[in-house]
């Protein structure tokens, strides 16, 4: 998980190289690790897209589309020219076979570069893809394919496109890409759970009392109608985001940070994840949508006035489940989870509540009704923070609440690297432990399909929530049930 300079000479082709993904995430990406000195010998770029232009107009493309999005204390306007002529573009069909010769003239100009495959298109095309590279004889021992989600719309479908991936690919070759294991906080909780002794004896059950896992949005769909709209809230944040970090903080303690250790992990708090029944699902699941409300002195519209979307729509924008790890170490222990878009802020953070004191000798009721929150925030900052209570300066054992505050930020300039870096760059040095292996996705998927199926059978309609707002009201029952409430709601 460290990042060390490429152990050899890589070409990674990016389909759907003119994309959004690439200009505002991959190409920056690149060009930050090119800048570290992590493209050696002759490494390249290989953007790949059905659009015409010529190597210059996509040079073009980069300076005007790509480069805005490169860190200002990270750009150099040297640096980039020079990385440029590492960028190469080639124009492809991706349907079509044949066309995919002009890539192979490129790639086999250099046989000794590993070949890194980056499918930044729509999954389904993954399987053309996938099938054209191997009829080409363009896939060897050392390439790799990382796939961006979604990977299909249920268990069913992922395995389908799973399967037409393993017929050119090796499972030890497939990266799956949830660019939240790449965000630092996320990797940080590793380092904190894993790497002091401070906290292991409280992480479990009888020390903690709940965890809320929020990811919430203040902007709606955007130009994303069409996709938005056949694939939800459910689908496209809670299945692999949510229940990413979920893993990240209820495993147990893996043997390594290398290999399947970290991923072994994960899988069995997947599998301990209690099933969701049709009963579970009507207790402990909260569906909503947007309406239209105010944003400051503008009226946003609703879910339903957004382009792409169908008029009489049922799609998701916001989730909240209530759901329990059925194991000796949280066995009793909450865990919530949240998002939704055109929320009251943008937020993504994990929220720790320990048990409350069994009895307080302090008596003023803050320290009656106090409790400590490790709050872990990946957006907007960065940042760890520990909740405590302190003496109030020359009161007499009078308590206030305080702050232990790591901003990643600020410590280690964690912004100037973004996720897909640090995951890139674990592609290039082929390290799996930030991808998601096989059997962890279709455990996702098992456990989520039956949310999916009891709202359609049933018909469970999406709450209404307006604009601005923390969701529909009936997310705040799921906890309320045990005198528990968001911890916005606690600030």
């Amino acid at each position: 998980m460290s990042e060390q300079p490429a152990p050899q000479a890589f070409d990674l082709v990016i389909f759907g190289g003119t994309g959004d993904l690439a200009m505002r995430k991959l190409v920056p990406a690149v060009y930050n690790i090119f800048k570290n000195g992590g493209m050696p010998g002759d490494s390249r770029l290989i953007a790949v897209a059905r659009t015409e232009l010529d190597l210059d107009a996509f040079h073009a493309l980069l300076d005007s589309d790509a480069q805005k999005h490169v860190h200002p204390d990270l750009f150099d306007p040297e640096t980039w020219a020079t990385f440029l002529t590492r960028v190469d573009f080639v124009r492809i069909d991706l349907m079509d076979c044949d066309s995919y010769s002009a890539l192979g003239e490129r790639l086999n100009a250099r046989p000794d570069n590993s070949r890194l495959y980056y499918l930044s298109t729509g999954p389904r095309l993954f399987g053309a893809i996938c099938n054209n590279l191997r009829a080409n004889g363009l896939i060897n021992a050392d390439s790799r394919v990382a796939v961006e989600k979604p990977l299909g719309h249920d268990r069913e479908s992922a395995n389908e496109i799973n399967d037409l991936i393993a017929d050119a690919f090796e499972e030890s070759q497939i990266f799956r890409i949830d660019h939240y294991l790449g965000k630092e906080p996320v990797q940080n909780l590793i380092a904190l759970r894993f790497g002091n002794s401070l906290f292991e004896p409280l992480w479990r059950r009888g020390r903690i009392r709940d965890v809320q896992i929020t990811v919430a949005e203040e902007l709606g769909i955007g130009r994303r109608g069409d996709f938005y709209d056949r694939t939800g809230a459910l689908r496209d944040m809670v299945q692999n985001h949510l229940l990413q970090l979920l893993c990240i903080i209820a495993m147990e303690p893996p043997l390594s940070v290398d290999g399947d250790s970290i991923r072994d992990e994960k899988l069995k708090v997947l599998r301990s994840l209690r099933p969701m029944t049709p009963e579970r699902v009507a207790n402990n699941t909260v569906r909503g949508q947007y309406v239209s409300g105010s944003v400051g002195e503008e009226e946003a519209p609703g879910y339903l006035e957004e382009n792409g979307v169908d008029s009489d729509s049922h799609t998701e924008t916001f989730v909240a489940i209530k759901t329990s790890i059925d194991n000796w170490r949280w066995a009793g222990v909450p865990f919530y989870l949240r998002t939704g878009k055109r929320m009251q802020t943008k937020v993504s953070e994990i929220v720790i509540t320990f048990d409350s004191l069994p009895h307080s000798i302090f008596p003023d009721q803050v320290a009656k009704n106090a409790v400590n929150r490790l709050v872990i925030q990946l957006q907007p900052v960065e940042s760890i923070k520990l909740h405590i209570l302190s003496k109030k300066p020359g009161d007499a054992l009078a308590l206030k609440p305080v702050m232990l505050d790591l901003d990643l930020s600020q410590s280690y300039n964690a912004n100037y690297i973004n996720a897909y870096q640090r995951l890139l760059v674990d592609l290039v040095a082929g390290k799996q432990a930030l991808f998601m292996r096989r059997d962890e996705q279709d455990a996702a998927w098992a456990w989520i399909d039956p949310i999916i199926n009891t709202w359609r059978t049933h018909g469970v309609a999406p709450k209404p929530y307006r604009v601005g707002s923390w969701g529909p009201a009936a997310s705040g029952g799921l906890l309320g049930r045990r005198g528990l409430s968001w911890h916005e709601e606690t600030l």
